[in-house]
């Protein structure tokens, strides 16, 4: 497939050609955004919608439409509440190993972090969301080690073992909810059926793709990857047009989405985009194709093109531009 077509069919199919009706019909196309920044996370959310505000999306992590747990490759990721547990269920195992792993670097036994699971779940349970700061302090008074990445890393077992989720807010901040609390039961589903459904979603917001493109996505090995890819198709359909202009955030699900980005990223610019240590940037694409970079420097965008832009090209960037302050005010 000639890289044009691509373009226009992969923006089509992540809601960057006809916007999404809501921050909900948008993650649910996508299946997941990295949310590590949760701010960036937000703007990928813009970029697939109209009249949304970053408050809007806040709105649905309070009211637990929206959940974040460390799901897939092992990154935080932006979900809807109900394809939370089932993507966990099916990601999770690969991911408790090095999670063991990093915790004995940091000092923290087996036994201990089986007492700060324990610890956080009484917390959540008896005192409702908790901030990570928060949930620090009770983990401390139990005796055990929360300075340094050893919070982070028991805290992510916790998500992990399906007790944590984050999604409310308390005091302006991300705070972590008790998962049985926060969301809705769902039935356990079979990992074939499962897999299955993961290929299903995620063509449908990514393809054209491949069995190694979704292994490298989810974090899964490529032989299950393969598996769910035999039980799901979607129809190709006519080429869509070519997307407009762009500001996507940094760690777009348009970047991440498959092995290869050099459909998008003009390989004279590749280092530019992502120069290493797991750094994407907020890029500007033109008819799906990367033509710059940018960042925001007190709520507003600087923008940063490869070449100079035409005149059209460069309206449609500044009306972004404007969107991404309305957004975020």
């Amino acid at each position: 497939m000639e890289p044009g077509e691509l373009r226009a069919r992969r923006a089509k199919a992540q809601h960057l050609s006809e916007p999404a009706a809501g921050a909900r019909e948008a993650v649910g196309r996508l299946l997941a955004v990295q949310a590590q920044e949760l701010r960036w996370a937000r703007l990928a959310i813009r970029a697939r919608t109209r009249g949304l505000t970053a408050a809007g999306v806040d709105r649905e992590l309070s009211r637990g439409s929206l959940v974040v747990g460390w799901l897939l490759r092992g990154t935080l990721h932006l979900v809807l509440s109900e394809d939370y547990r089932w993507l966990l269920a099916l990601t999770a195992p690969a991911r408790l190993t090095a999670n063991r792993r990093r915790l004995l670097q940091e000092g923290i036994s087996v036994e201990a972090a089986e007492r700060g699971v324990e610890a956080v779940r009484h917390a959540l349970a008896t005192e409702g969301p908790l901030t990570r700061p928060e949930l620090g302090e009770r983990l401390r008074a139990e005796g055990i080690r929360a300075e340094g990445q050893a919070l982070p890393h028991l805290l992510m077992l916790a998500a992990l073992r399906g007790v944590a989720v984050l999604g409310p807010f308390r005091h302006g901040r991300s705070a972590f909810a008790l998962a049985d609390d926060w969301l809705e039961p769902a039935a356990p589903v079979e990992r074939d059926a499962a897999l299955a459904g993961l290929a299903r979603r995620y063509l449908a917001g990514h393809g054209p793709a491949t069995a190694a493109d979704l292994a490298r996505w989810a974090g899964l090995p490529l032989r299950e990857a393969r598996a769910g890819f035999a039980a799901a198709s979607l129809p190709a359909g006519e080429t869509p047009p070519a997307p407009p202009p762009r500001l996507l955030p940094a760690f777009d699900p348009y970047l991440l989405g498959w092995h290869d980005r050099s459909f998008a990223v003009p390989p004279a610019h590749a280092r530019r985009v992502h120069p290493g240590g797991g750094v994407l940037r907020a890029v500007a694409t033109v008819r799906g194709q990367v033509a710059g970079t940018w960042t925001l420097r007190g709520g507003a965008v600087e923008l940063e093109p490869f070449a100079p832009l035409a005149p059209d090209d460069e309206a449609a960037l500044a009306a972004e531009a404007a969107d991404v302050a309305r957004f975020l005010s």
